[in-house]
């Protein structure tokens, strides 16, 4: 076994134990199932293609680290994550920020990853087209994953409450789009280059 493959096992070890822990007794199982919706979903899909198109070490670190953020806040629905309550002491801010950590994530994920598979598939050429449209792409995830959340509250009434997280902001969706905006803009700014090098690397294999 190679460091890379011991390497994306302990991830996905770490994933599936926070999941299991997460999952024994969270503040709101319906808001857990909303809130871990995305991390059953991603996690068989990179299982499924970890052969045909493994990605890089980078971008596999990166999702396990979104995927962490989301259990934290499905566990603990995201206006109660402790964490998020030690940020607004410490910032002296009149909420619970966690769920924009949630936010900046869904930027951040999506736009490495989209770069990637433009690249790798030859989709686009250039680098800025692709850092733009790696963005927009972004952009698009945090609008759908928005709309998700006004389907939700329009079928669960109250219910949606904890899963909405908007701790009485009447702009915490254009806030939530704008802290995916900046998670998008800083990873493609941060780790371009570091990405292409793994990417070089993989085509090397």
């Amino acid at each position: 076994m190679t460091r890379s493959d011991r390497q994306l096992l302990g991830m996905g070890f770490a994933v599936l134990a926070g999941l299991v822990a997460s999952g024994i007794k969270p503040y709101d199982r319906v808001t857990w199932i909303l809130e871990v919706a995305p991390v059953l979903i991603a996690a068989p899909l990179l299982y499924a293609t970890r052969e045909r198109f493994p990605l890089t070490p980078l971008l596999y670190a990166v999702i396990c680290v979104h995927c962490l953020v989301l259990i934290l806040g499905g566990t603990f629905t995201y206006a109660r994550v402790p964490l998020g309550f030690w940020l607004q002491d410490l910032l002296e801010l009149s909420r619970n920020p966690y769920d924009k950590i949630g936010h900046f994530m869904q930027g951040f994920t999506p736009a490495l990853l989209a770069r990637e598979i433009f690249l790798r598939g030859g989709q686009v050429r250039g680098a800025r087209m692709t850092a733009f449209l790696a963005a927009c792409v972004a952009l698009a995830v945090s609008a759908v994953y928005e709309m998700i959340e006004w389907w939700a509250a329009l079928a669960l009434g109250q219910g949606a409450d904890e899963f909405l997280g908007t701790q009485g902001d009447h702009w915490d969706t254009q806030s939530d789009m704008f802290l995916a905006m900046l998670g998008a803009v800083a990873a493609l700014a941060l780790f371009w280059r570091l990405q292409d090098r793994q990417m070089a690397a993989l085509r090397a294999q």
